[in-house]
């Protein structure tokens, strides 16, 4: 959701505390040459969608892509709409699908509310090989997954099945009742291992905690899952200019992550910490090997105190200056990009200033340029980014050199309700992937 760094105050356990001292410097490694920076237009979008009774409480969060081997211009781009289910699009933007979420269970007082996506091909799962959309339930604490049929992709009928296992169980809440407190399954990426399994790495809703999953054949050809690790982020920081740092929080709550995604070429898992910065982590069996902190935000450091009046953190010291200066908070949707000759870049979301910031992390995180989406003919910029995809493939006449897919948190023009009062919209742009690369000078 839009913030910005005065949002929320610190609740550090002190069981992160041997975790959190960690060094750092002020930003990611200096680049090599000078960063250069890019102002695109998107061809395509999809109808804006309500976050209001009448559209279902519809709020677009994040998008992922299903790329069709023998018709690419049939890929689809699957997304969220948190309350209002999930939504398959073609690439000119036009609905193909819309399922709702599932009827909230007796008892129960939190609906399902699907927050973030991934898309795995070719997985093997149960001796099947199947395309598969993985979700995070947010209100259910679900990891929800749908398989993908690619004759529905083509002719324009259903993309989408739910293939959920009956007993799946909650990733993070002990019982029922904790899902109702809602620190629940929140960012998700996805990715197939060596042996073409999946595994899904999810993180914890106003927490630093995160999981590590494997899909596994369920009953009647459904999926679940089965947890292999959990672990935790730093939640306290060590300064280089001395002294500690937390972000502030709401009491109660720590500093949370939601944009994540897998590096099909080292196997690492990218992490956006939501008010502190970007992570690299390797998880290697059950348990997580490494984990480096790429780049920060520029809040970073500055102190803050929550006021329980104005529901806000108030600055409340100097800026000390060990910020980043390539992201504004939230650090948000993060997607990757092969390099040509071996390694990667990553795309990040910054949603504070409704930018985007590009590494390469092949080696040491380098930034090498950033870029905006601004408004174009007949098609609206982007703002606060929260989820973002891309492909590098050929995509058909509209993408000859794939695509990049970001989320819009601010749909214009906007549309009146019954009331007269403006409806809050949302939803999802395509840029043709060239206007990004070829400014920036991307290699891939």
């Amino acid at each position: 959701m839009p913030s910005s760094l005065l949002r929320r105050s610190a609740g550090v356990s002190a069981g992160l505390l041997s975790l959190a001292l960690l060094p750092l410097s002020p930003a990611a490694a200096a680049p090599s040459r000078e960063p250069r920076w890019a102002t695109v237009t998107a061809t395509a979008e999809t109808p804006a969608v309500f976050d209001d009774e009448a559209d279902g409480n519809a709020d677009a969060d994040d998008p992922a892509l299903w790329t069709s081997r023998t018709a690419p211009g049939d890929s689809v781009v699957v997304a969220t709409l948190k309350n209002g289910g999930l939504a398959a699009y073609a690439l000119d933007g036009s609905l193909l699908q819309r399922l709702a979420v599932p009827a909230t269970p007796a008892g129960a007082e939190e609906a399902s509310r699907y927050n973030n996506v991934d898309v795995v091909q070719g997985a093997r799962i149960g001796g099947r090989t199947l395309d598969l959309a993985v979700v995070s339930d947010r209100g259910r604490d679900r990891v929800r997954v749908f398989a993908i049929d690619p004759r529905g992709a083509a002719a324009g009928a259903a993309v989408l099945r739910d293939v959920t296992a009956p007993g799946a169980a909650p990733v993070f809440s002990a019982s029922e009742a904790a899902v109702d407190e809602q620190e629940t399954a929140y960012g998700l990426a996805a990715g197939l291992d060596a042996r073409g399994g999946v595994q899904v790495l999810t993180t914890r809703r106003h927490t630093t905690d995160y999981a590590v999953l494997d899909l596994v054949a369920g009953p009647g050809g459904t999926v679940g899952y089965r947890e292999v690790s959990r672990s935790s982020l730093p939640a306290e920081f060590t300064l280089s200019t001395g002294g500690t740092w937390s972000p502030c929080e709401e009491p109660g709550e720590g500093p949370q992550m939601e944009g994540t995604v897998r590096d099909p070429a080292s196997g690492a898992w990218f992490v956006a910490q939501e008010d502190v910065g970007i992570w690299r982590l390797t998880v290697e069996g059950g348990a997580t090997t490494s984990r480096r902190l790429l780049d920060t935000v520029r809040g970073f450091g500055v102190p803050a105190t929550y006021d329980a009046g104005t529901e806000s953190c108030e600055v409340s010291g100097p800026d000390p200056g060990v910020g980043g200066t390539h992201l504004t908070a939230d650090a948000e949707g993060l997607t990757v990009a092969p390099k040509a000759g071996g390694g990667t870049y990553l795309f990040a979301s910054s949603q504070g200033d409704s930018t985007f910031a590009v590494y390469d992390v092949s080696r040491k995180a380098r930034y090498v340029g950033g870029f905006s989406v601004a408004d174009g003919p007949g098609i609206d910029g982007v703002q606060h980014s929260d989820g973002a995809t891309l492909s590098t493939s050929p995509l058909g006449p509209d993408f000859p050199h794939g695509v990049f897919v970001s989320h819009d948190g601010e749909e214009t023009p906007t549309v009146a309700g019954a009331d007269g009062e403006a409806r809050v919209s949302t939803g999802f742009t395509l840029v043709p992937l060239e206007r990004i690369t070829t400014p920036l000078g991307l290699r891939l």
